[in-house]
């Protein structure tokens, strides 16, 4: 709650600036370690400018020249952020969730602001599936659409925006529609970059349902394929279906209802990336029922392998049976027993020991116990 109340007393500094109040230059500078990279657009394309240029600087040359200031970030400190926050004049609660990450993918308006949450996804290379493979990375990226600046701030090592910038500024053509025109290229990156992870945790579920069910299995189970790797994987697609069905509902939103700080033509364009998340979600979805399936057909697996194990061992011990009773028997030390002094008794036995425990293999073997 301290954190809000500082947020909204910078908010309140910013409204006291822009009628001539006094601007503490130290916030820059302390935001200065957080900036990844900024710029102001006109026409589509990028003006010069000196290094080390201020999101202060930005926004003024922007609001005097015309254009849109687009400043980059990389996990800001409550510090490092407060003074971009003052200066753009964003909301406290959407400043909190972009410090703090870990949210939920989503789409608000501010005011005069859009605050859109991501979340991206890279698949992580391995060689084998283990019980403790990470197949996917996650990170965040929040952005601030207003009408003359946008903001970006990503948290985690992934999902650098460095070349998707590179790329744009080769399009003036589309940057000259503003920073929607940016939200817009965010968007379509992340969702693309769900498709490639999308088609790479393909390979991995087809690999465990191969194994799965190959007909090379040793004891009824599958060689190599346990339970725990199966249930990773699963929370892995669990990872990833918590990145792509919250945001289904904002690129519904960007794309069917008419905003404001969102270029008419530019919203013909969500739609589109609206159209490959909803497949994504729809290959998630598959994804997350066929691993139920498949991790059910291993636990039935495993449960027929422990059947057949104890019929084995039942049978093995019916069988043992035979000779430890005749043993038994002829162990007692009575002094009146049939065949003890008849000379042809000790092989007669054994051939009936040897005869009945055959018999009994024969009949068990026949029945599918051994």
């Amino acid at each position: 709650m301290s954190m809000i109340r500082d947020l909204r007393a910078a908010v309140r500094t910013s409204s006291q600036r822009k009628d001539g109040g006094a601007y503490d230059s130290t916030r820059d500078a302390g935001a200065s370690s957080a900036v990844v990279d900024c710029a102001v657009y006109r026409d589509g394309v990028r003006l010069p400018s000196a290094d080390g240029l201020t999101p202060r600087a930005a926004i003024r040359q922007a609001r005097r020249d015309g254009g849109f200031a687009w400043i980059g970030l990389h996990e800001p400190t409550e510090a490092e952020f407060a003074g971009v926050a003052a200066e753009f004049g964003l909301h406290p609660l959407a400043v909190e969730d972009a410090v703090h990450a870990h949210q939920r993918p989503k789409l608000e308006r501010y005011d005069d602001t859009l605050f859109a949450v991501f979340k991206t996804i890279h698949y992580v290379e391995h060689d084998e599936l283990t019980a403790t493979s990470e197949v996917v990375e996650t990170g965040e990226v929040m952005c601030f659409t207003g009408r003359d600046f946008f903001i970006t701030v990503r948290h985690g090592g992934q999902g650098s925006l460095r070349a998707l910038r590179h790329r744009l500024q080769d399009d003036p053509e589309l940057l000259t529609k503003g920073p929607s025109a940016v939200l817009h290229a965010i968007a379509d990156h992340v969702v693309d970059g769900y498709v490639a992870v999308a088609d790479a945790l393909q390979d991995d579920v087809d690999e465990v349902e191969t194994e799965v069910f190959s007909p090379g299995r040793r004891g009824g189970v599958s060689r190599g394929v346990d339970s725990a790797r199966i249930y990773q994987l699963k929370r892995e697609v669990l990872e990833f279906k918590r990145a792509v069905s919250p945001l289904m509902r904002p690129m519904q939103l960007l794309s069917e209802r008419p905003m404001r700080l969102v270029d008419p033509d530019i919203q013909k364009y969500f739609r589109d990336v609206a159209d490959h998340l909803a497949r994504v979600q729809e290959q998630v979805v598959g994804f997350d029922e066929l691993l139920n399936s498949i991790l059910q057909a291993n636990l039935a697996q495993a449960s027929v392998a422990q059947n057949e194990d104890m019929r084995k061992i039942t049978s093995w011990a019916a069988i043992i049976a035979v000779p430890t009773m005749v043993c038994g028997v002829y162990g007692m030390n009575f002094d009146h027993m049939p065949e003890l002094h008849w000379r042809y008794g000790y092989p007669v036995i054994m051939g009936i020991t040897v005869v009945l425990c055959l018999g009994i293999h024969r009949t068990l073997k026949r029945n599918g116990w051994l």
